[in-house]
């Protein structure tokens, strides 16, 4: 499904982020990506849903090759592509039900169609009878399940979580990967950037760590091989 080789990233300011990676992640997988700050998580991530080019190299997803693809044709990638942030990113004047409908009217999906999905992945995260709530009505373990949510409400192939718990307190935390956890089980690909040891290590997945820029080690079951 997503398949990198010789990808290389150097910023204007000649920050060499990537150093060459080559990776292949099948569809359905989940993955951890791991490593130390700086090391060159978040390029990566950002590569899959076309925020950052790679100065060299071939990206593709479902057979759309990213660094060829013009800029009208972003939206129609990422429409297969759910975004989980650490920090939410939700609008702060909507309510959670316009938070994640939005996801939907900006491809004119049909009102009904909208109602009918929106109300469908609120209940799937717990938080149906938190419709009418604004975000700063809520905690921040019920924002990042809005946050999910509105990633999802599109049936995504590929939802891309960078640090998802990383403003959590623990038992919030073990909530939100419960959810992913279920999310990738649906047929999901899921590809998360954490710093969690704990997480990592008890909940079994593909570990992907990077390492100035290239990727260290790739181990199926892995663990986050990192102190904190």
């Amino acid at each position: 499904m997503i398949a990198m080789q010789g990808v290389y990233k150097t910023y204007p300011n000649g920050v060499t982020a990537l150093n060459g990676i080559d990776v292949t992640i099948e569809q359905g997988e989940f993955v951890y990506i791991v490593g130390p700050s700086g090391a060159g998580k978040s390029t990566f991530i950002k590569l899959m849903f076309r925020e950052e080019v790679p100065t060299k190299g071939t990206i593709k997803i479902n057979q759309m090759n990213l660094p060829k693809m013009k800029w009208k044709q972003v939206p129609y990638l990422r429409r297969d592509i759910g975004v989980v942030y650490q920090d939410f990113k939700l609008l702060p004047k909507l309510t959670v039900y316009e938070n994640v409908a939005f996801a939907l009217e900006v491809i004119e999906e049909a009102p009904k169609s909208i109602r009918r999905r929106v109300m469908q992945v609120l209940d799937q995260v717990g938080l149906k009878n938190k419709a009418r709530f604004i975000p700063d009505e809520l905690s921040g373990g019920e924002q990042q399940r809005v946050a999910i949510a509105r990633a999802i409400v599109n049936h995504p192939k590929l939802l891309i979580a960078d640090e998802p718990t990383g403003n959590l307190d623990p038992d919030t935390s073990w909530e939100i990967m419960k959810i992913l956890d279920e999310i990738n089980a649906s047929g999901t690909t899921i590809i998360m950037a954490t710093h969690s040891k704990d997480i990592v290590n008890t909940i079994k997945k593909r570990v992907i760590a990077i390492e100035g820029g290239l990727i260290v080690r790739d181990e199926h079951r892995g663990e986050y091989g990192y102190e904190i």
